[in-house]
């Protein structure tokens, strides 16, 4: 559906303007590289500072980013830091900025039938008309979980570091993935999962001054896991990982962790999570060749492993 000015109480245009372009280049040694590429593209959002928030994988352990203004100028920006939990990252423009930021707003009262836009840059051919769908938890295969999450449609094709714009023409959350929705009569269609800007508010400010959140760091494995008839099964193991160091290998399910029966992603990491910070140990069953099998995980903080950001 077609965008249209008068049917907003907000300047519509303005606000679409304080979405930019992103482009992020990535040594071909991070540790990313393989799984995420070295080149990434998505957008971001321009908020007060003036700062850019994005969705946090397209700028992990980038070396040079490039933001395209509304008015089609290009200008280098500065990673600032990125959170693995939230999945936010933070830029600084390096150039003066003529646009308005979009004023950091909140998802608190959005509510499933709400009217919103998911805008990428471009102007209004880069934004979609959407609703919110669905509103809850959200756990992904690389061990990554949210309590909340908006889920909207139609999905916008091009979501990473989109802006979700309330209806009070606020930023009300970032653009992080599509996934599929099974409707009520059965068909499926595509959505977008937002990350609601009250997850992300709470961390700005440590990222902008140390590059990371100033907290200490969740247990880490190194698996990527998905659920298939109420197990959880690892999928793959990342090389240099934790899981890796154990013997844990692809097709193992997990029966328990820490002591916790699991049978979703979200029972999963919390069961672990719950142990401490990174570095304690993960005890793990696991179904492998048709026996049950121990494993110690020495867990670690991921962003050892990660380039960060060069803090001035």
């Amino acid at each position: 559906m077609d965008l249209r000015p008068e049917d907003f109480s907000y300047p519509l245009d303005a606000a679409l303007d304080a979405v930019v372009g992103l482009k992020a280049e990535i040594a071909e040694d991070a540790y990313t590289a393989r799984t995420l590429g070295t080149e990434r593209q998505g957008h971001g959002v321009l908020i007060p500072g003036p700062l850019v928030l994005t969705i946090g994988y397209l700028v992990t352990e980038a070396e040079q980013i490039w933001l395209t203004l509304a008015d089609e100028r290009v200008v280098p920006g500065h990673l600032l830091g990125f959170d693995q939990e939230t999945g936010v990252g933070l830029v600084q423009p390096l150039a003066r900025i003529s646009q308005t930021p979009l004023e950091i707003g909140t998802a608190a009262g959005l509510k499933v039938g709400h009217r919103v836009v998911v805008a990428g840059s471009g102007g209004r051919e880069g934004a979609t008309a959407a609703r919110i769908i669905a509103r809850h938890g959200f756990a992904g295969y690389w061990e990554y979980a949210l309590d909340d999450a908006l889920f909207t449609a139609p999905s916008h094709p091009h979501w990473g570091g989109t802006g979700l714009i309330a209806p009070d023409g606020r930023l009300a959350g970032i653009g992080s993935l599509q996934l599929q929705a099974q409707r009520s009569d059965g068909t499926s269609e595509d959505v977008n999962m937002v990350v609601p800007i009250d997850v992300a508010r709470p961390v700005l400010a440590d990222l902008q001054t140390i590059g990371r959140p100033n907290r200490p760091a969740r247990p880490w494995l190194g698996v990527l896991s998905s659920e298939m008839g109420g197990r959880v099964v690892i999928v793959s193991v990342a090389e240099r990982s934790p899981a890796a160091a154990a013997g844990l290998k692809p097709g193992d399910i997990v029966l328990d962790a820490a002591g916790r029966k699991v049978e979703e992603l979200k029972e999963f990491y919390r069961a672990y999570w719950a142990l401490g910070t990174a570095g304690v140990d993960v005890p793990l069953t696991v179904y492998r060749d048709g026996k049950s099998r121990t494993f110690t995980v020495r867990s670690t903080d991921r962003r050892k492993l990660l380039k960060g950001p060069v803090l001035h």
